[in-house]
């Protein structure tokens, strides 16, 4: 081979390799590998980042809820539901997805937490957008731009995401966490979840949100 062609082929090899990089890079699995009020409180500033349909949308979270396991009676795997077909991811690996769809109409992403066996999950609840506006806005016509990602249905449907990535691993394409911005202490609120019906534990104080921020579901 000449000089020209390896030199060729060296730079298709590095163009490949550059392709095959995850930009930004994805949080390993370990950091969901932590009780889920920990991960709900340090995903505050992570970004969410969908390559689904092959539109690139990221999202800045501002607004998470933790379900904390069996004994959490707001959660899809309480010990009085006992492991289905339907919670069943929850019991997985921590740092894959568990997505459900609620009244037939909206996906919503969770985290899931803790170690493999023990049912832990976080809600994301709302994000800011921080790429791919756009195609957010293509996704949700109509909608003012603090509307895109507020809630988790209207998260999932600005993000493309389905339940054809329930149990995808988050540190891989088409949908990862990445680092973001550290947020202090002093901008964390916390307090109950939003929803949870007064008999099923509706006073834990597990939803965490960016204090005073315009993209979040609820500001109290």
């Amino acid at each position: 081979m000449s000089r020209k062609a390896s030199a060729s082929a060296a730079s298709g090899e590095d163009r490949a390799r550059r392709s095959s990089v995850v930009d930004p890079a994805p949080l390993p699995p370990e950091f969901c590998a932590r009780p889920a009020e920990t991960v709900a409180r340090d995903l505050l500033g992570t970004r969410l980042v969908s390559e689904v349909g092959g539109a690139r949308v990221v999202g800045e979270i501002v607004e998470t809820e933790a379900y904390v396991g069996p004994h959490d009676a707001a959660s899809h795997a309480w010990e009085k539901f006992g492991r289905t077909a339907r919670n069943d991811v929850m019991f997985g690996p921590p740092g894959i997805t568990y997505v459900y769809l609620i009244y037939g109409i909206n996906w919503c992403i969770n985290v899931v937490t803790d170690t493999e066996g023990f049912p832990g999950a976080v809600l994301i609840r709302a994000a800011m957008p921080v790429e791919g506006i756009e195609t957010a806005r293509e996704r949700r016509p109509g909608r003012a731009d603090r509307e895109l990602m507020r809630g988790p249905g209207n998260l999932a449907r600005a993000l493309g995401v389905t339940g054809a990535q329930n149990r995808h691993p988050l540190d891989a394409p088409p949908l990862w966490l990445a680092a973001g911005r550290a947020v202090p202490d002093a901008e964390v609120s916390i307090g109950p979840r939003i929803g949870i019906p007064a008999h099923r534990a509706a006073d834990w104080p597990l939803r965490f949100w960016i204090s005073g921020s315009r993209w979040v579901s609820k500001n109290s």
